[in-house]
């Protein structure tokens, strides 16, 4: 295990006219699982290839387990990468190519053997080892992936979006087999991720980014109760969380935070505000209320977010007495847009 750091690291495209990693300061705890999670073209690759030594950094360093790495090639920093491509060799079995990197370093065939054997074990491929890739299904060629970055030992694990190519179901399955490898071995991992409920279910901590700057740092629940920034508050959440203007601030609560009289009687710490609601969305296990809340910011369009255990009717088309809770609103600067101290309304 080893702790990453990056100091002032910045990343500079198109003759120094785009910064794709701008001055950030990162640093992971030993053995944790650090998510790097933002939208496309915020930087997150980018900054996992300058941690990995597949792109040289314009500014700033990179220090593996304390030690400055500048100039390093990858295969000298004790890391392992796996990417969105899991670039198997079509013509070798699961076995040779989880084998590859340990016969390149000229490692006996005993030792390799049994690492190969130690690496698919305990990842659960052992009857697939003779098969190749065409014959594995996505997952399955996931786990290939990882078990050849395992056989080498790394100090730190980085993982380029290893779920995307595979199907809703199977990401499922995959995000709780990543997880529970990375807790068995115990190897620092840095995963990069645009999906917030990867980054909410597998971050032992959350790095979120935009252009090429950190917002925020923080466990799963930190960045999505008390985040940093308005971009923060709405990239985090599905629906993300609501925003109107009041009294030169900015308010923000979570749609499931606004809900129906009935089910939340106001208090000292609540506030009712009219919503008309325009819209249901039914999704199973929850209704999306899309419409128009009063009283908070004057008339500012809002989402509520219903379980199918609130089985309260509220027809679209009318206005309903909702509820908030004082504890509930968040409170930003308007102009910086930053995290601004708690009020009352």
């Amino acid at each position: 295990m080893a702790v990453v750091e990056v100091k002032g690291l910045t990343k500079r495209f198109d003759g120094g006219e785009v910064n794709a990693v701008d001055r950030l300061d990162l640093a992971t705890e030993e053995g944790e699982y650090l998510v790097l999670l933002g939208p496309s073209g915020c930087g997150k690759t980018t900054l996992l290839r300058l941690i990995a030594g597949l792109e040289q950094p314009t500014a700033g360093e990179v220090l593996i387990g304390g030690e400055q790495v500048a100039g390093l090639p990858p295969r000298a920093r004790k890391i392992a990468m796996v990417f969105q491509s899991y670039a198997l060799y079509p013509h070798k079995t699961a076995r040779r190519n989880i084998e590859f990197p340990l016969k390149a370093q000229g490692v006996k065939a005993a030792e390799r053997a049994a690492k190969v054997t130690w690496a698919a074990e305990l990842l659960g491929i052992a009857h697939l080892l003779d098969r190749r890739p065409r014959q594995l299904s996505g997952g399955e060629r996931q786990r290939v992936a990882l078990a050849r970055a395992l056989v080498r030992e790394p100090s730190v694990f980085l993982l380029d979006e290893p779920l995307s190519n595979l199907d809703a179901k199977l990401r499922a399955a995959a995000r709780d087999d990543l997880k529970q490898f990375q807790q068995r071995v115990g190897t620092t991992t840095i995963y990069v991720t645009h999906d917030q409920v990867e980054a909410m279910g597998m971050g032992d901590r959350i790095a979120v980014m935009s252009k090429g700057a950190l917002r925020q740092v923080g466990t799963p629940q930190d960045v999505y109760d008390d985040p940093a920034d308005t971009f923060v508050a709405t990239f985090l959440g599905s629906p993300p969380m609501n925003i109107m203007e009041r009294d030169h601030v900015l308010v923000g609560f979570r749609p499931e935070s606004l809900l129906p009289k009935g089910v939340v009687e106001p208090d000292d710490g609540a506030i009712t505000v009219p919503f008309t609601v325009e819209r249901i969305e039914y999704l199973g296990a929850e209704r999306h209320l899309i419409g128009t809340v009063q009283g908070i910011g004057g008339a500012a369009k809002a989402r509520a977010l219903l379980p199918s255990t609130v089985s309260v009717e509220v027809p679209a088309g009318e206005t309903h007495d909702f509820v908030v809770r004082e504890a509930d609103l968040r409170f930003f600067d308007k102009q910086s847009t930053l995290k601004a101290d708690r009020r009352r309304l």
